[in-house]
């Protein structure tokens, strides 16, 4: 719900944050994009978007992100996946950047992040960009008035993309930074437009601060089904396997579309809008998210568009192919009004396989599904970067790495004992290539994707014949109304299946290679699990 301006409680020169230009406090959306164009940082495009660039930062910038090492984190901070800053330098950046800013107009909205009032954590954002601020009011929860006027920031996060770091001075790496400070309860964003760092920044300061509260945070999507909240399904998958598609289904309710928690209530939405790939967006294979890019204050970043028409162009990657929408929920007419559902009945762990191995869905057993989703397995093709000439892995932990501030085993744990304690069936849904590696195969029938995920969620799936596979060991239904049986046998869709074996044994070995680290860390039944 939009407000106009509110004051809260807490005021910025209260947190230290003085000598600014003009501060705007929680504007409303229409109010933030009309300051937005009349400072020149986009434009308005047809029927009421939002329209700007990213400069040369057009994704996030993990190898810039720090954590302020101090004492009560040093147990549990993952420090091989997240760079520590010391503490003095740190102190060093934060006066730096608050010296930057005097003089300057700041946004601030006060937001939640988490649907559920028990958890949320209240989050103030200072940006010096308006349309960072109607980007963020998109994308957390939006207090009510009379939240507002009470509002007190459990952790501010400082945007300045003006500001740039000096790694000499401030213990970093680039002119990019982006830093946690748990003790100060700060987290400054430096050097960057890219909008999407302040949503992440949320996501990973809710996955430290949520396990210790017996929450399972994820990057998942989620739905239940109409009317039936206690039938609720959860999306784990890295970009580009289908997270935000297969989630959309209009026969099921919205919770989310990326960020979950799962509490001892059920599952939570941390966020209150979405953040869509448009690369290639078509209206007919997803038309509610496609009319997101012609509705007022939908922010629209780094799409080519006609600059006298402002016609855009949906399939031109020049700038980039991280070409993204963000909007409130309730701009999906089949979004939940609560951002709340139940315990999960199906976990769905997704993959976009481009060696043409793993097969269109798989039923797991538990530990299976410890061991994948610890592994977080997806693939590169060949194109998408420089030098990538075959399909390479990527395994991702969690399905999210560079969100996650706690060794992987943290959520490992959490997982396994939701799964145990609620009974829910996992699925392992390859959306990726059949018939062949990526270059020889072809993609995954989007339509057979959906008639298997149809059949494992109203539970007709369960009930069917399945095989086991000979190469991961799990269950592999034979039979599926609406699929061509030869998609359920992946190495039948090849032509030489001799050249599928081969192709079956490097992909079982790179699993267990990535999966050594964490022999260490897991339960016997899990490593009983572990295949190769």
């Amino acid at each position: 719900m939009d407000h106009g301006m509110v004051n809260p409680a807490m005021k910025l020169d209260d947190q230290g944050i003085t000598g600014l230009g003009a501060v705007y406090y929680n504007l409303s959306a229409a109010d933030l994009q009309a300051a937005a164009v009349a400072a020149g940082e986009g434009i308005e495009g047809k029927g009421g978007p939002f329209l700007v660039t990213t400069g040369k930062h057009t994704g996030r910038s993990p190898k810039d992100k720090f954590v302020v090492r101090t004492p009560d984190v040093e147990d549990t901070i993952w420090w091989d996946n997240n760079p520590p800053m010391d503490p003095a330098k740190f102190d060093v950046l934060h006066a730096d950047m608050l010296a930057h800013l005097k003089g300057r107009n700041a946004y601030v909205q006060d937001l939640f992040g988490g649907a559920d009032p028990a958890y949320r954590v209240d989050v103030r954002v200072v940006t010096e960009l308006a349309w960072h601020g109607l980007f963020i009011r998109h994308l957390l929860r939006r207090p009510e008035a009379s939240e507002l006027a009470s509002f007190m920031p459990t952790f501010t996060i400082i945007n300045v993309p003006s500001f740039q770091a000096d790694p000499a001075r401030h213990g970093c790496r680039s002119a990019t930074v982006i830093v946690t400070n748990y003790a100060k309860k700060l987290i400054l964003i430096g050097g960057t437009e890219y909008a999407g760092e302040n949503k992440k920044s949320v996501f990973t300061l809710l996955n430290y601060l949520m396990p210790d509260q017996g929450i399972m945070p994820m990057h998942c999507s989620a739905n239940h089904a109409h009317g039936n909240p206690v039938d609720t399904a959860v999306f784990f998958g890295l970009s580009g396997t289908g997270k935000t598609t297969l989630s959309a289904d209009p026969a099921r309710t919205l919770i989310g579309d990326d960020e979950h928690g799962w509490s001892d209530r059920g599952i939570f939405n941390f966020e209150g809008g979405c953040y869509a790939k448009t690369i290639n967006l078509r209206a007919e294979a997803e038309p509610e998210i496609y009319a997101t890019c012609f509705m007022p204050q939908t922010v629209i970043e780094n799409m080519v568009h006609d600059p006298k028409t402002l016609d855009l162009d949906f399939d031109d990657d020049s700038l980039t192919a991280n070409t993204r929408c963000a909007y409130p929920l309730e701009f999906i007419s089949n979004a939940s009004d609560t951002g709340l559902g139940g315990h999960p009945k199906n976990i769905i762990m997704l993959t976009c396989d481009a060696f043409g191995v793993l097969p269109p869905i798989s039923r797991l057993t538990p530990a299976q599904a410890m061991y994948h989703f610890l592994s977080g397995f997806t693939s590169k093709v060949a194109g998408t970067e420089r030098g990538v000439t075959e399909p390479e892995p990527t395994f991702s932990t969690c399905f999210g790495a560079p969100f996650m501030p706690r060794r992987p085993e943290v959520y490992g744990k959490l997982l396994q004992d939701r799964i145990a304690t609620h009974g829910a069936t996992c699925w392992l849904v390859n959306t990726g290539w059949t018939g062949g590696a990526y270059g020889t195969g072809s993609r995954m029938p989007i339509k057979a994707t959906r008639a298997l995920l149809t059949a494992a969620l109203d539970g007709s799936l369960a009930e069917s014949t399945f095989r086991k596979d000979p190469n991961f060991g799990f269950d592999v239904p034979v039979a599926c109304d609406g699929v061509d049986t030869r998609l359920l046998s992946p190495r039948d869709t090849w032509s030489d299946p001799d050249a599928y074996d081969a192709q079956a044994e490097k992909l079982v070995q790179m699993f267990s290679d990535n999966f050594a680290k964490y022999v260490p860390f897991i339960d016997d039944d899990v490593k009983a699990a572990a295949i190769g």
